[in-house]
């Protein structure tokens, strides 16, 4: 079985509190986009156990992995010695605020629950995968969606425009639980702008971008930057960063402003042009 398991955006992400859990209560409207890694889920009977490989050496490849936790998880439910064999081929970057650790975990509960005769229901799906992260959820639900609590109260929503996009990311890296546990008492930054941004009847907002950016300077001028140049609606941060997402206008070239990017900000600046989704896709083929 092959599947597709797609980056997201934040399109908005608010923080109400910190709860008494030591969790933060969100509301986010996530997309996902058309960036994303690639699985393969297999039956595998001659040899018990989960044998994972991915193509990228910096990830752990034992019981650290999210994808390993999400098929050990997925074989304790339905109480069987798991015989699979799985493979990630990444393309969402580390770090990034796309979601690609929780996405492949949420894309190997949906592969192995098809493999298996869907044999755990949705509600329960939904219940491993908040144990396993806090975006994993939305994963499960394959299209755009507003997610509250901690992340796994997730209600898709209706069709979202298909926005053009073009990412952006320095080669550093920033930790979600850092940038929560900064946001408290985090400041804006004199001269930025955190302003609710809007274009399409979308509201574009991110109450992590004032932590992030206080440690992080560089993403505020980057913000800064995109939303000067013509062919840009507006310029946003993705979840805890560092990847900075530039909604484009109509007709806009996103590879040439991405090389203006690279020419005047960074030359090492990963830059990527994408499609935000309304739904995302699933499985390819078994």
């Amino acid at each position: 079985m092959q599947l597709f398991a797609p980056a997201k955006i934040n399109l908005s992400f608010k923080i109400l509190r910190r709860r008494e859990d030591g969790f933060h209560e969100i509301d986010t409207l996530m997309a996902p986009i058309s960036l994303g890694d690639e699985l393969t889920i297999e039956s595998d009977e001659s040899e018990s156990g989960i044998r994972f490989t991915t193509d990228d050496p910096t990830l752990p490849a034992g019981e650290d992995n999210l994808v390993v936790r999400a098929a050990r998880s997925f074989f304790a439910e339905i109480k069987e010695d798991p015989r699979v064999r799985i493979e990630l081929r990444k393309k969402i970057p580390h770090g990034a605020g796309l979601g690609g650790g929780s996405s492949d975990a949420a894309s190997t509960l949906l592969g192995l629950n098809r493999l298996h005769g869907e044999r755990v229901a949705p509600t329960r799906l939904t219940s491993l995968a908040a144990a396993l992260g806090s975006d994993v959820p939305f994963f499960l639900a394959q299209s755009a969606a507003r997610c509250r609590g901690r992340g796994e109260i997730v209600e898709p929503m209706a069709r979202l425009p298909r926005l053009s996009l073009l990412l952006l990311k320095p080669e550093f890296r920033v930790s979600t639980p850092w940038a929560y546990r900064q946001w408290r008492d985090s400041r804006q930054l004199p001269g930025v702008d955190y302003a609710p941004q809007r274009w399409e009847e979308l509201v574009f907002e991110n109450d992590l971008e004032r932590p992030v950016f206080e440690k992080h300077l560089f993403l505020a001028h980057m913000k800064t930057w995109l939303r000067e140049q013509p062919e840009v609606a507006a310029a946003l941060m993705s979840g805890s960063g560092s990847t900075m997402f530039a909604v484009l206008r109509e007709d806009a070239d996103a590879d040439e402003l991405g090389a203006r990017a690279q020419a005047e900000l960074d030359p090492l600046l990963w830059s990527n042009a994408v499609r935000m989704q309304w739904s995302a896709p699933g499985s390819t083929g078994c």
